[in-house]
C-alpha cells in the first residue's frame, strides 16, 4: 500500500467519511432526548445500526481481498474504504454511546472497537513509511542477495585465517556460526544483533576459551585488533588487516540485514494484533446486540 489508496478515486472514501461524521454530529446535536443521551434513543439506535453496519462492511474486506475472481470494487478502492471508514467508526460509535460508559459487554464492545481502528491505524502508518525504508536500507540489493554476499564475505575470512597459524581459524569459524539476526519477536522488532562468539582466554586464566557477546560484531574486531597491536611479523600483520578489513564489511552488512528483519517485523506484526481484535470485536459486537434487545 501507498500514498495512492489513500487518495483512491479523488479521496472519494475520505469525503464519504467525512460527510458522515459531519451528519452524524449535526443530529446528536440537534437530538433532544428525555434522559441523557444514550445508545437506547432512536438516535442512538440509528447511529448504532450504521456503526455495526460499517463494522461488518469493513470485516468483509477480508474476504474481499482474498476473492481474486471478484469484480466487485478493487481491492485498492475496498482498502481505502476500510481506511477512512474505519476512522469515521470512533466519531459514530462515541455518539451513539451518549458518553455513557460502565463496566459491561457494551463498553467492553466499545473499547475493543478503538484498538482495532488503533492498530489499523498503526497499519497504515507501517505501510506509508516502512517501505520506503527497507528500499533505501537495501540499496539496490534484495534480502537473498545480501545473504549470498554474506555467506562469500564468510568463505573469504575462512580462507584467509586459514591461512594464518593459531587459534584464528576457530575464531571465525564461532563468529560465523554464531551470529544470530533476530531471535523472538521483541528482539526482531527491537533489532537486536544476539551474535556471540568463542574467543580465546587471556594466558594463564581457566579454561581455554570462552564465549561473549559479539554485537555489531565488536567483541571479534576488538580480539583481532589486539592480535594485530601484539603482531611483530610483517606478513601476520597483513592477513591479521585483511581479516579486520573483511570483518568490518561483514559488520556493515548484518547491520543492514538486522536493519531489514526489524523493518519486515515492523510491517507485519499489526496484523497479528488487529486481525484478531478484528475476530473479537466481531464477537464482542454480537453480545452487544443480543443483550440490547434482549434486556433493553
Amino acid at each position: 500500500m501507498h500514498a495512492s489508496i489513500l487518495a483512491f478515486a479523488r479521496k472519494r472514501y475520505l469525503w464519504l467519511a467525512l460527510a458522515i461524521c459531519v451528519a452524524s454530529i449535526a443530529a446528536y446535536s440537534w437530538h433532544r432526548p428525555l434522559d441523557v443521551p444514550n445508545g437506547g434513543t432512536w438516535l442512538g439506535y440509528t447511529l448504532g445500526g450504521l456503526g455495526a453496519a460499517l463494522i461488518l462492511i469493513l470485516l468483509a474486506f477480508g474476504i474481499r481481498k482474498r476473492s481474486y475472481r471478484s469484480s466487485f470494487g478493487t481491492v485498492q478502492g475496498w482498502l481505502s474504504a476500510h481506511v477512512y471508514l474505519g476512522t469515521a467508526l470512533l466519531v459514530i460509535v462515541t455518539l451513539h454511546t451518549g458518553f455513557q460508559f460502565g463496566w459491561n459487554v457494551h463498553t467492553f464492545a466499545y473499547a475493543l472497537m478503538c484498538l482495532v481502528v488503533a492498530s489499523g491505524l498503526f497499519g497504515v502508518f507501517a505501510y506509508l513509511r516502512y517501505p520506503h525504508a527497507l528500499s533505501d536500507n537495501r540499496g539496490n540489493l534484495t534480502r537473498e542477495q545480501m545473504l549470498e554476499e554474506l555467506a562469500s564475505l564468510d568463505d573469504r575470512c575462512m580462507r584467509t585465517a586459514t591461512r594464518i597459524p593459531g587459534e584464528f581459524a576457530d575464531v571465525l569459524i564461532s563468529n560465523r556460526d554464531r551470529t544470530a539476526i533476530g531471535g523472538s519477536a521483541f528482539a526482531l522488532l527491537a533489532g537486536r544483533d544476539s551474535s556471540r562468539v568463542v574467543l580465546p582466554v587471556v594466558s594463564g586464566a581457566r579454561g581455554g576459551e570462552h564465549v561473549v557477546e559479539n554485537p555489531g560484531q565488536r567483541a571479534v574486531l576488538e580480539w583481532l585488533a589486539d592480535r594485530l597491536s601484539r603482531s611483530t611479523d610483517g606478513t601476520l600483520t597483513q592477513q591479521i588487516g585483511e581479516l579486520m578489513s573483511l570483518v568490518s564489511t561483514r559488520k556493515l552488512l548484518l547491520r543492514k540485514l538486522t536493519r531489514d528483519a526489524q523493518i519486515r517485523a515492523w510491517l507485519e506484526i499489526w496484523l497479528y494484533v488487529h486481525v484478531p481484535l478484528s475476530f473479537g470485536l466481531l464477537a464482542a459486537l454480537t453480545a452487544h446486540v443480543v443483550a440490547v434487545f434482549l434486556y433493553w
